[in-house]
């Protein structure tokens, strides 16, 4: 009972989507004008290294990066979790090509800064986040 059809098959394409996108102001909390390219991509970065993994229906499982379970955790077992939670997070963006260039800073109590570098289709990225432990 499958229809069948006497009509050509037709080839298409899967292009890139654009990166054009509403620009976010989180120092004021606004979103005024928009943004595009590499700005665009240090936008993802923050945007995907602020959203807690699973804690939101709206977004995908894939989307986001899991912290809270690194409070009260070593330093010893932070840092090197925190490299791979960060490249699992950003790499899923199919823009984002690799990342690296981890340096952590540790000398804040009850905190972790870590710096890196993500490769992306716009040109290298640097960015850093500070995680509570």
């Amino acid at each position: 009972m499958i229809p069948e059809s006497n009509l050509p098959l037709q080839d298409f394409e899967i292009g890139e989507q654009p990166t054009r996108t509403y620009q976010m102001n989180p120092a004021n909390e606004t979103i005024r004008g928009h943004i595009d390219g590499r700005q665009a991509m240090e936008q993802v970065i923050y945007k995907i290294l602020s959203t807690e993994r699973y804690q939101y229906i709206m977004y995908s499982w894939n989307y986001g990066i899991e912290l809270r379970d690194l409070y009260g955790e070593p330093l010893s077992y932070v840092c090197p979790e925190l490299e791979r939670r960060i490249t699992e997070a950003l790499t899923w963006d199919d823009r984002i090509q690799s990342v690296d260039g981890f340096e952590f800073d540790t000398s804040v109590r009850r905190a972790v800064h870590v710096k890196f570098t993500a490769h992306t289709v716009y040109g290298d990225v640097t960015m850093g986040k500070v995680v509570d432990i």
